[in-house]
């Protein structure tokens, strides 16, 4: 195959793939889907990135410094948000009144649910850039 047509359609589809997986994390309380299956996809499509235009490419393009950072960070709003609840004497991840929950079915309903399903979608994104990344390291 020729290389030009395979940068072409990958320039191409990226794009579409990325905003795919943003379009399933965010409407991951309202539909089938959520966080995991939306960084699950984002990961992929770095992972496509980085296996066609190179290791260099990907790392410029998503640099591992920001990857495992990305990767504490949805652990750790995943916590505080689940400490809210805890904090204000419900249980943990209960939301406790403090995140509006809206009309079933709204994109901007579920109190907590979204904000979980990003930090979730950030965590598995970066942890699968994360793990080919050391994979191509060890070659």
């Amino acid at each position: 195959m020729n290389d030009r047509l395979l940068y072409t359609i990958v320039k191409l589809m990226l794009p579409v793939i990325v905003v795919y997986g943003i379009f399933i994390i965010l409407h991951g309380h309202v539909t089938p889907g959520g966080g995991f299956s939306g960084g699950a996809i984002l990961g992929a499509a770095l992972i496509l990135y980085g296996l066609t235009f190179g290791q260099d490419a990907s790392l410029k393009l998503f640099p591992e410094s920001v990857s495992k950072r990305l990767e504490s960070g949805g652990v750790l709003v995943y916590i505080g948000i689940g400490l809210i609840g805890l904090v204000l004497g419900g249980a943990f991840l209960t939301n406790a009144g403090v995140f509006p929950l809206g009309d079933p079915g709204n994109i901007l309903s579920g109190g907590m649910i979204p904000l979980l399903m990003i930090a979730i979608g950030i965590k598995v994104g970066s942890t699968m850039m994360t793990l080919f990344n050391a994979l191509l390291e060890d070659e």
